[in-house]
This record gives structure tokens, sequence and C-alpha cells, in this order.
């Protein structure tokens, strides 16, 4: 696949232990992204941060440690993004979602063509 250098990064900010449809919301929308045929995606876990409810989430209490922030992270062209949009939305009932413009320096797989 190749991309142009104008694309968008969509950020996805939910809940470590946040579900969809009996999975964690995460790897729920890796799946569906890769599913629909977007370029890649990467998943990270925080190591704290807080939310709309001011709600501290960090590894250094017990308590909350089991649901620590994650962040999806999409690049690809704008159509395909603005077309994954409402997969977000039926899918995230508590999160933020963002997207902005970058620009794709390089995208390779390491196989030749």
């Amino acid at each position: 696949m190749i991309l142009p250098e104008a694309g968008e990064l969509l950020r996805i900010f939910v809940g470590e232990s946040d579900k969809h449809e009996g999975k964690p919301l995460y790897e729920w929308l890796l799946l569906e992204a890769r599913a629909q045929g977007l370029a890649g995606a990467t998943v990270m876990r925080a190591i704290a941060g807080f939310g709309a409810h001011s709600r501290l989430h960090t590894a250094k209490i017990l308590r909350l440690s089991e649901d620590l922030p994650i962040v999806i992270e999409i690049v690809d062209t704008p159509e395909k993004i603005e077309a994954f949009l409402p997969t977000i939305d039926a899918a995230v009932t508590e999160g933020l979602a963002t997207v902005e413009q970058v620009r794709i320096r390089m995208y390779r797989s390491g196989r030749a063509s």
C-alpha cells in the first residue's frame, strides 16, 4: 500500500477496562481498523491520566491500575479516517477522539513489492 504525503492521524483515548461486544474496546477497535483496511494502528498503554470525570488513573494506585488510559493511533488518508469515524461513534461510549493533519514521510513494510 502506498500512502500520499498528506494524511490524517486519528487518536482515540479510552480506558483499559472499557469493553465492546465482550472484548476490550481497544482490541475491538484495532481489529475493526484492520478489517476496514486502514494502513495501520498502534495501541499504547499510559502510566497515568485523567479524563472527563477528572478521576486520576495511575499505575501507582493498585485499585485503579487495571483501568489505565489507552491510546489508539491510526494514520491513513483523510477519506479512510473519515469513513472509520462512524465505527468509533458507535463503539466508544466514554472517551475522546481527535483527528489532525500529518505529513507522511514514509510507510514501508520491509518486503519487496
